[in-house]
């Protein structure tokens, strides 16, 4: 399946990683589901949805170890985005890497798979 990728604020991973469990930001919550992104995906989800926003990390994660709660779901735009249904364990994700902002303020992912 691949690698996906989750952008949120240091704040949140150390929530999660005190708890051992990412029930989501306050977005996926209100949608049901964890946000995701592959490789791809990810620039445009900093720079639509994350621009100006400091001190963020990116969370690795091997999509087929996530099971049958990751779904892959049409965006607005008509492409397929992973969802997933249900709580992100903290052994699950494989890396956290910083993101900081460029000098246009959108964070910089470094290079995704």
């Amino acid at each position: 399946m691949g690698r996906i990728y989750k952008i949120l604020t240091r704040a949140e991973w150390n929530q999660a990683e005190a708890a051992g469990q990412f029930a989501g930001s306050a977005v996926d919550l209100a949608d049901g589901f964890i946000h995701f992104s592959t490789g791809v995906q990810a620039a445009e989800t900093a720079r639509r949805h994350f621009a100006g926003q400091p001190d963020l990390v990116v969370l690795e994660i091997e999509a087929g170890d996530l099971g049958e709660a990751l779904r892959w779901e049409p965006s607005r735009g008509g492409h397929l985005f992973p969802h997933l249904y249900g709580s992100l364990t903290a052994s699950q994700v494989l890396s956290v890497t910083e993101a900081p902002l460029d000098a246009d303020g959108v964070p910089m992912l470094g290079a995704l798979v």
